[in-house]
């Protein structure tokens, strides 16, 4: 049954169901390639259908019902022998995690989720590749936009995407890992190990190490998913509020399952006090305001509460890692009651430790504005210069645009304009380039 009226299918309401759709049919059917396939046809065929007929009452189970159609359609399409072997095993859902038709009692969306988020991430993919399947299959995310934000060329991570399912589907990887590092065949989902199910055939609780790994990975793709919906990297938005709040949402539910753990714990707070400063931003135009001229009253006190909150209890009890670092530098930042009393000096003291950690190029120039702020912008102009032969960050926007505010800083008028009109010319952000040409254009009047 749909709503009464034209209700025009939205965007944004099918890019966050999608995972939980390909979440749904993964679980149920296995065949990750396949079901992905599926679902994308699901998504056009509401694109075309749901502004005529008008929104289902359930999308996401309208979704279901009819990737679950193509799916299965695909699989009866195969020959004849291969057709009653195999598609009558895919099409039982495994014990394990057995999936009631659509419209039954299911298993939440935030589970299917969290368990395609850690089926993402699996041993067997390589890091590069875990991350950036994740980023295509929970994220949302397009191949261009996921190579933007690994700073990586489109071709090479359309590769990368297409040999990581490749693997995926080699493995016959299962469905279902739990983010404590079990996946649900030792007895931890209910059964009682007698079914074969104990663990002896290999499928029990992966090594710690495994885990971790995999833990870090899942941490690192919902960071990048958050930082792509705070600054996105192209398009006429500075920001897409949809993907950051899905980032906070997902970070909301590994932080449930591994409430002692510092790193995700720290991923959260970090998420939660930078996306604080949201509203002030941008002007209504949707021009971008940089942080130092930000009403800080617009800022989302609750938000900065909660973020403290949760970054000094993990300092507290927790191993120090890099995201409570992240997150303790973005404190300093929104308890200060103005650009004038932020202490540059503890945050330069906390990148000093954050660099000691991840010796990154976006960590070293995060830690280069806060030099300047401290020792002046000729002791971070220094430190630019190894960033220029850094093939990750050479030739970035960002570290451009840091090059010329360090350069307006300096008195170098000419220079900073020069830089600013590059980085301008370096971003597909329409929001950041207009900003970067009216800093050239102030420097020349």
């Amino acid at each position: 049954m749909t709503t009464p009226g034209p209700a025009p299918a939205s965007e944004d309401l099918l890019r966050r169901l999608a995972p939980q759709v390909l979440g749904a049919l993964v679980r149920r059917y296995g065949h990750f390639d396949a079901a992905e396939d599926a679902v994308q046809e699901a998504l056009l065929a509401a694109a075309r259908q749901w502004p005529e007929e008008g929104r289902p009452a359930n999308p996401r189970g309208w979704l279901i019902r009819v990737a679950s159609r193509r799916l299965t359609d695909q699989l009866r399409s195969e020959d004849a022998r291969r057709r009653r072997e195999e598609t009558a095993v895919a099409l039982t859902p495994r014990d394990e995690f057995v999936a009631p038709p659509p419209g039954e009692g299911r298993a939440p969306a935030e589970d299917d989720m969290l368990a395609l988020l850690f089926l993402c991430c699996r041993a067997e993919l390589p890091p590069a590749g875990r991350i950036a399947l994740t980023l295509r299959a929970v994220g949302g995310l397009t191949t261009a936009e996921i190579a933007r934000a690994l700073l990586v060329p489109e071709a090479t991570m359309a590769q990368r995407i297409s040999r990581a399912k490749r693997r995926i589907k080699a493995s016959g990887a299962p469905f279902g890992i739990r983010p404590d590092g079990t996946d649900g065949t030792d007895g931890t989902d209910g059964t009682d190990g007698t079914d074969g199910t104990d663990g002896t055939d290999g499928t029990g609780p992966e090594p710690a190490e495994d885990h971790a790994a995999r833990l870090a990975d899942v941490l690192h793709v919902l960071y990048l998913i958050f930082n792509e919906g705070y600054t996105a990297t192209s398009g006429s938005d500075l920001q897409r509020a949809d993907l950051a709040a899905e980032a906070i949402r997902l970070t909301r539910a590994v932080h449930a399952q591994l409430p002692a753990d510092g790193e995700v714990a720290g991923l959260l707070a970090l998420m939660l006090l930078t996306d604080a400063r949201r509203a002030a931003r941008t002007t209504p135009d949707g021009d971008l305001i940089p942080l130092a001229e930000q009403d800080r009253t617009r800022w989302d006190r609750a938000a900065v509460t909660e973020g403290v909150a949760l970054v000094s209890d993990a300092l507290t009890h927790a191993p120090l890692g890099p995201y409570q670092l992240r997150a303790a530098i973005a404190a300093v930042h929104d308890e200060a009651a103005s650009d004038e009393d932020t202490d540059w000096t503890e945050i330069l003291a906390l990148y000093e430790v954050l660099i000691r950690l991840v010796p990154g190029p976006v960590e070293r120039l995060g830690h280069a504005v806060a030099v300047a702020m401290v020792h002046g912008p000729r002791r971070a102009l220094a430190l630019l210069a190894d960033l220029d032969e850094d093939e990750r960050l050479a030739g970035h926007h960002r570290l451009e645009a840091v090059r010329a505010h360090l350069l307006e800083m300096a008195g170098e008028r000419a220079a900073a304009r020069a830089a600013y009109a590059k980085a301008a010319g370096l971003t597909l952000s329409v929001p950041e380039r207009r900003y970067l040409r009216f800093r050239a254009a102030r420097l020349a009047e």
